[in-house]
């Protein structure tokens, strides 16, 4: 199992941090919050006692040994979590390994900006741009559960007719992940015969790592999804029944709460792994679209919702930590942690006349970098800064599913113990819309005059 330590969360001899008995006069309320969160069940959790859902998935397998390369074509929810498995559990240098060094598993790249440089780029290295014998061996997973994502759309119809003019089948080289019923590419599906996998309808999109969202990218390169799965339910079925005191879930979100409550507004998820770095990218949407909200449960306004920040330790020790411990005291730090390693590398004894290198010699850069974040987290204390420290045993689908599912909880119950919604996201739908609108889709003529006139280009 993973290891939580909030004991830097926890001091009497700085007014900021917590004390145990702040944490006891809220354990009613967060237990009152888990109890109805095991009740009504949400779709991230619901979807975990379906592991007949990973069939249709295994099933497709056969076919992906056909292709070299498998290409997301998806944004936010739809791409952060591919990106964070595969960072997470493959090799580094995995997309630079050889069909033979791969062990005819795919390389997967995720496209996840409309940029037009990074696409021409990414293009190119897919056989598109210009055409090549590569995009023969290429499948591009587009992922809307509407159909209707401005940007995953846009890269669907530039690879359809890109495939059409080499003269390839589109419906051998994309598949759909979409809502099990409705929306375009359900649709298209449906009209023309391309394979389509599904979005359970109550997951959304920064909740749906765990589904086909995630799920078939991680298969194509040969990750272990029923591993993934199984850590997740374990995990789901032991943060269910634990007593808040001694629940990780609850206490991420009851920690953050309390010191939301005392100004500390910015959270910093700080991994000392660069395998880990990117679940800190999947944190800040969970975090963020999750418990940003202009309004609480009952339509009030309330302007709530702590800031998530990433961090790359060590490298950040030397960009950011000097703000961290001497700047303004509104940061709560979560560092991640690794106890065993993928390898071991020893540090050569060098130099003996010279101190400032010799202490160095025969010691590992496994050693180095776990005592680099005791070092900071140590200094973060000493200057009245909070932190707490989520350790994994090792880097495994197993760890790496229950790191998800403990999340994903604690974020639905810092919602709960906010009064908000944790499973909507109006501030997004605006600008979505004002999108449509610049791009003169029919229907949203108005808001595109009222956009060029506040713009001043209509008087």
């Amino acid at each position: 199992m993973l290891k939580f330590d909030f004991s830097h969360c926890v001091d009497s001899r700085f007014p900021i941090f917590n004390t145990r008995e702040q944490l006891a006069a809220r354990y009613r309320e967060t237990e009152e919050a888990l109890t109805t969160l095991k009740s009504q069940e949400p779709g991230f959790l619901k979807i975990l006692e379906h592991p007949e859902a990973l069939d249709e998935l295994l099933e497709y397998k056969p076919a992906l040994s056909d292709f070299d390369n498998f290409v997301v074509l998806g944004i936010g929810g739809s791409a952060l979590g591919n990106t964070a498995l595969h960072r997470s559990l493959k090799p580094f240098q995995w997309e630079f390994f050889s069909r033979e060094e791969r062990n005819g598993l795919c390389r997967v790249f995720v496209w996840d900006n409309v940029d037009p440089d990074f696409l021409h780029d990414q293009l190119w290295l897919v056989g598109l741009n210009p055409p090549s014998a590569e995009a023969s061996k290429t499948v591009f997973n587009v992922i809307s559960k509407s159909g209707n994502t401005a940007e995953s759309m846009a890269l669907y119809l530039y690879v359809r007719k890109a495939l059409e003019k080499q003269g390839l089948d589109p419906r051998k080289h994309i598949v759909f992940t979409t809502d099990p019923e409705k929306g375009i590419l359900r649709k298209i599906s449906r009209k023309e015969g391309f394979k389509a996998f599904s979005i359970p309808p109550e997951v959304g999109g920064r909740f749906s790592v765990l589904t086909a969202v995630g799920l078939l990218s991680a298969l194509a390169a040969g990750i272990d999804i029923e591993k993934l799965f199984q850590g997740a339910r374990e995990a789901k079925k032991r943060l269910l029944s634990t007593p808040v005191a001694e629940n990780p879930a609850a206490l991420i979100a009851l920690h953050h709460l309390l010191y939301y409550e005392k100004g500390i507004s910015l959270s910093v998820m700080m991994a000392y792994s660069n395998a880990l770095y990117t679940w800190a990218d999947w944190y800040r949407q969970l975090w963020a679209e999750s418990l940003g909200k202009r309004v609480n449960r009952s339509g009030q306004e309330v302007f709530v919702g702590p800031t998530p920040i990433k961090a790359l330790g060590v490298t950040d020790q030397h960009s950011q930590v000097q703000l961290y411990n001497e700047g303004k005291l509104d940061k709560v730090l979560t560092f991640l942690e690794v106890e065993s390693f993928r390898h071991r590398l020893d540090i050569p004894s060098m130099h003996p006349e010279h101190e400032g290198l010799s202490y160095l010699g025969n010691q590992k850069f496994n050693d180095l970098i776990n005592l680099e974040l005791r070092g900071t987290e140590y200094a973060l204390t000493k200057h009245g800064r909070p932190s707490m420290r989520v350790v994994f045993p090792r880097i495994d689908e197993t760890h790496i599913g229950e790191f998800i599912v403990t999340y994903e909880m604690a974020t639905t119950l810092m919602a709960a113990l906010l009064d908000i919604d944790p499973f909507d996201q109006p501030g997004v739908e605006l600008g979505k819309q004002a999108t449509y609108a610049l791009m003169g889709r029919a229907g949203y003529d108005a808001l595109a005059k009222e956009i060029r006139f506040a713009e001043g280009e209509d008087s």
